[in-house]
């Protein structure tokens, strides 16, 4: 099978600004990421040989010259030395293990400095999810003026209800070219309200993909700031209490206020509010509420912000927790303004496809040192939904035992 990622930045934006963070503050970190099936999913005979193939295959994908200019001229959080590295990166497929038991359930580790090893989350994942839907068929049934109506539905209906929306799907995509076709229907739809609404102006908005090789192509915002694994590497150095305002602190001190939405539900939002400083509400521009029942995280928000004397309506809340978008538009009336709410959505947008089952399949962050002459840590991810807990169990259940008290 031909290379699936065949470009540098065929990536969410999100793994470049965190690595930036990491080679400004643990630049001799060492991590272990593991893969998890969260359906439990028995792959095929030979699968992981197909996927040892496609990871082998990244080290011949570099980064161009288009790709560093878009990203220079685009994110000017980044710093001019930042792209230097970049040139120099080069994918290293012997950090990356995989293997299938006897059942056929597939087993990925990913080892090696951190600033190193972040750049295999997407490219294993999107890999895994093309391959699969490939050796399911579901490419043989695949409708593309169908699937492209769909799309370009979805997207009316999306500006249509107001809903300031943007892709987040690469990770479990059905293919790149599904993904890409999704980016330009939805781009043709919000730029064309003549076409699609009637010839009046679209209350809603499209703001782009996190994916930055798309939005370089198609001339769109690249969207995201920074993943869970910030927050579950820092407990282990500041404790559970605390690790969520020093990964603040340290992200609004290496991107000087720039990148300034929080993820904050890593260990649950309790232990995230009860140290959420004014200082710090007041440096980032909002939150991303990525578990939990949002309209129950959208009171929470509003009561903290309130608490520190910060008008609510000021601040970006944005929701990502598998939605679809009749969920959006749930949430979007009940925020009503209170709130400048906005939605990533993904695996409803780039695999939401005729005859196919999406994958439920992430590479998270488990082991992890802040130097290679330190001893290993496990890290783990609370969340606030309990079906989102991962790592050592051992470890969750003692936080979780913490967090009750």
């Amino acid at each position: 099978m031909e290379q699936i990622v065949r470009h540098f930045t065929d990536n969410d934006l999100y793994t470049f600004t965190c690595q930036y963070y990491i080679l400004m503050k643990y630049p001799r970190a060492e991590v272990e990421y593991t893969f998890f099936d969260r359906n439990h999913q028995v792959y095929p005979k030979g699968f992981a040989g197909l996927l040892r193939e496609q990871l082998d295959g990244m080290a011949g994908v570099v980064v161009t010259d288009e790709e560093i200019t878009y990203m220079r001229d685009t994110c000017v959080f980044l710093p001019l030395w930042y792209f230097t590295f970049l040139r120099g990166y080069r994918f290293n497929p012997r950090e990356v293990t995989v293997s299938q038991d006897e059942e056929g359930h597939l087993e990925i580790t990913v080892r090696g400095k951190w600033f190193s090893t972040i750049m295999w989350e997407m490219p294993i994942l999107s890999a895994i999810s093309e391959l699969m839907h490939a050796l399911r068929g579901d490419f043989e049934h695949y409708d593309a003026a169908l699937e492209e109506k769909r799309a370009k539905d979805k997207a009316a209906q999306i500006f249509g209800n107001g809903l300031v929306l943007g892709d987040m799907g690469t990770r479990r995509r059905f293919s790149f070219a599904h993904q890409e076709m999704v980016i330009r229907a939805m781009k043709e739809v919000w730029e064309s309200p003549e076409l699609y609404n009637g010839g009046k102006p679209w209350s809603g908005k499209f703001t782009g993909t996190s994916n930055v090789w798309l939005a370089m192509k198609y001339r769109l915002s690249a969207l995201g700031t920074m993943s869970h694994q910030l927050i579950s590497f820092e407990e282990n150095v500041s404790g559970v209490f605390e690790c969520n305002f020093n990964v603040m602190r340290k992200f609004s001190d290496v991107y000087d206020g720039d990148n300034g939405i929080y993820l904050y539900d890593c260990f649950g939002d309790r232990v995230f509010f009860s140290n959420l400083s004014k200082r710090m509400a007041m440096m980032y521009k909002g939150l991303r509420v990525d578990s939990g029942n949002e309209e129950e995280q959208v009171e929470k928000i509003i009561a903290k912000y309130k608490s520190l004397g910060i008008d609510p309506a000021t601040k970006q809340v944005v929701f990502s927790n598998g939605l679809n978008i009749d969920r959006a538009i749930e949430i979007h009336k009940y925020c009503a303004g209170r709130v400048l709410d906005s939605y990533g959505v993904g695996t409803f947008l780039t695999c939401d496809v005729t005859g196919a089952d999406p994958m439920n399949i992430v590479v998270k962050l488990t082991r992890g040192r802040i130097t290679e002459l330190r001893v290993w840590h496990d890290c783990v991810k609370l969340s606030c939904n309990l079906t989102k807990t991962l790592g050592n169990p051992e470890k969750c259940a003692y936080l979780q035992s913490l967090l009750a008290e």
